[in-house]
């Protein structure tokens, strides 16, 4: 018997924002932050965190509630987070632009 919270037939909040934070964390550290370290294991961090926000996306309801303002919230927290793991994996490749 599979937790409801690790079923995928599931819809759940917390499961698609445990995703999303535990990429961005992940890619916190493969990226070593000060120093943007190349790393492509990066992309798997990207796609946790894709994964998250289409959970979070299948929260969503067709009449707008408190509850659906909340989950627009979440989303919106997702894309920054996407954000920023996208930026830790491109970032290092750019290097070559700006050296002289």
């Amino acid at each position: 018997m599979i937790p409801r919270i690790l079923n995928p037939h599931y819809r759940s909040l917390l499961r698609g924002a445990v995703l999303v934070l535990l990429s961005l964390g992940i890619a916190f550290l493969l990226s070593g932050f000060p120093d943007n370290k190349k790393n492509p294991l990066i992309a798997l961090t990207a796609l946790g965190s894709i994964a998250g926000t289409i959970d979070h996306v299948r929260c969503m309801s067709t009449k707008w509630s408190w509850y659906h303002g909340g989950v627009i919230l979440m989303i919106y927290m997702d894309l920054m987070a996407t954000g920023m793991i996208l930026f830790f994996l491109l970032y290092p490749y750019t290097q070559w632009l700006t050296a002289q």
